[in-house]
């Protein structure tokens, strides 16, 4: 036994007694690196949202903020004269601005307020149990994933005034054929169509994956009480739904006030200028015929920020009536 606690010690000149210090330095040195990555990593790890943000997000903000106060024209981008607010007082007494901003309030009204009831009824379908569920949520999103100008250019054909297969059925219950892209509200109709078309089912699978979080128990409650299935989906889905649904008017509201391809493409002969008589010039549209076919990038960029400003005064309201809606569930 002495003889083994004697091997055991190290001898004079082996090296071993410097082991243990290198050894705790080492594992300080990986400790402060340890510590250095979980401190870093995650601004690294976001850095490029912020890079690319800041490119195509900050930048273009603040340039058209800039170039909005100047008189420029896209073929001089850098020859800019100081006007200051003359850009954004013009647009106050500029009718074809007044007559886009109406167009894009009305359109926004028959594409979004169908839009949402007609998402909100396919969810509700979707929500009980059918054969192939999968096979028709996937299918209702299918719209969402074709492209803008294919829809477009099938909605057109199916809108024609002499060959349209809508004013074809229009023909066999008696009624005129419809000049759908020279007429106001026809035009509007027509492209607020393509809106719905499109945008029902995205909003039908957020509604359902809303429905899918409401507890089971509420809908067993109201049953024990003797509710209909319309009974519980007016007072047990709508209100848990009540979030979503404002969350889904805010969103389709900011997509209606920048609609540009639907209208664009909707008469193509017309360009920008959204029908013969502007019928349904969009803001998107007067901003893409001021900037990009008059060459006025000045008066582009004040538009492009009164759109903006608009986009802001619609958040707010979302944050009023949010905040609304929280204390009326809480109180």
């Amino acid at each position: 036994m002495a003889s083994d606690a004697t091997t055991a010690v190290p001898s004079p000149g082996s090296g071993q007694e410097g082991t243990a210090p290198a050894r705790a330095r080492a594992e300080e040195r990986r400790s402060r690196r340890y510590r250095r990555d979980m401190r870093w990593s995650p601004y690294a790890l976001i850095a490029p949202f912020f890079v690319f943000f800041a490119a195509f997000g900050l930048f273009p903000l603040l340039y058209t903020g800039w170039a909005s106060l100047h008189q420029v024209e896209l073929t001089a981008p850098d020859d800019m004269t100081w006007v200051g607010l003359r850009n954004f007082s013009r647009l106050l007494s500029d009718d074809f601005f007044w007559n886009a901003l109406r167009n894009t309030f009305t359109i926004g009204v028959l594409s979004t307020v169908p839009q949402l009831l007609v998402a909100l009824g396919i969810a509700h379908l979707l929500n009980y149990k059918l054969r192939a569920s999968m096979f028709f949520r996937v299918a209702v999103l299918t719209p969402y994933a074709t492209s803008v100008a294919a829809a477009t250019l099938v909605f057109v054909l199916l809108f024609g005034r002499d060959y349209g297969m809508i004013n074809w059925a229009l023909g066999l219950v008696g009624f005129d054929p419809v000049d759908w892209q020279n007429g106001s509200w026809t035009s509007q109709l027509a492209v607020s169509t393509i809106v719905i078309w499109r945008w029902t089912g995205y909003n039908a699978l957020i509604y359902l994956a809303a429905m899918q979080a409401v507890p089971v128990d509420l809908y067993e409650s109201a049953a024990l009480d003797g509710a209909s299935r319309w009974q519980q989906f007016r007072h047990v889905t709508i209100p848990a739904l009540r979030p979503t649904i404002l969350f889904t008017t805010v969103v389709s509201t900011i997509g209606a006030t920048q609609l540009f391809g639907e209208p664009l493409l909707f008469n193509g002969a017309a360009g920008a200028t959204g029908g013969s008589d502007h019928q349904f010039q969009t803001l998107g549209l007067y901003l893409y015929e001021q900037g990009w076919v008059n060459l006025h990038l000045g008066r582009a960029s004040a538009i492009a920020w009164a759109m903006f400003l608009i986009l802001l005064l619609i958040g707010a309201v979302n944050w009023i009536v949010s905040r609304t809606l929280r204390k009326g569930m809480t109180s």
